[in-house]
């Protein structure tokens, strides 16, 4: 991924687009050429130098079987939204796109202990619950063996991080207030998330 130094990232901003966004985009490439799988993964910082990522596929889809051993790009998709040259008060400028992602490059392995997978679908789940959450241990015994035999874990060991806040850094505070200010007037949900990564990871001084 292309990122110019003044659109870095640093880890704890990068680690925190991991866990918010985490329904990611997961890509490697085969014989039969790329494949594709949206899904959520869970980065486990306890394990390994740069962590593992978690996650577990349907054991009907073909992108399981042609994983396991292979490069993986798992890619996570923060706030983003088209930014006008009207918002700037530097002229002339052209359209642009902000936006926040994170590749996280590794090897993949899959799981198929069925008590490994058990356990990992019921770590997933309980990141989502509520306070009174829904596990495995409640299901009945034959149904959660059928579930387990469904599904193929998935584990990547982390490599490298690239991460890239295009949060408008590269212009004066006086624009980036502006496109703030804009993408909070607008409304829509993408524009003010936007504007609040803008707020959270590239404030504007002054």
């Amino acid at each position: 991924m292309y990122v110019p130094q003044h659109f870095a990232g640093d880890p704890a901003a990068i680690e925190e687009v991991v866990a918010t966004h985490d329904f990611a985009l997961l890509v490697t490439t085969g014989p039969g050429g790329p494949e594709a799988t949206h899904l959520p993964l869970l980065l486990d910082r306890s394990r390994g130098e740069h962590g593992v990522l978690l996650g577990h596929l349907a054991r009907a889809n073909p992108h399981a079987e042609a994983i396991d051993g292979r490069e993986a790009l798992a890619i996570f998709s923060g706030p983003h939204a088209y930014v006008s040259p009207r918002w700037y008060a530097a002229a002339p400028a052209v359209p642009t796109w902000n936006y926040v992602a994170v590749h996280v490059h590794g090897r993949a392995r899959v799981l198929r202990d069925k008590e490994r997978l058990a356990e990992l679908v019921d770590r997933l789940s309980r990141r989502y619950e509520g306070d009174t959450p829904w596990t495995v241990a409640g299901l009945p015994e034959r149904f959660l063996a059928g579930m387990v035999d469904g599904i193929v874990g998935l584990e990547i060991d982390v490599a490298r991080i690239e991460a890239k806040f295009k949060l408008s850094q590269n212009r004066s505070p006086a624009d980036r207030r502006n496109v703030i200010a804009e993408l909070e007037r607008g409304g829509a949900p993408g524009d003010v998330a936007l504007a609040a990564a803008m707020r959270r990871f590239a404030p504007p001084p002054g």
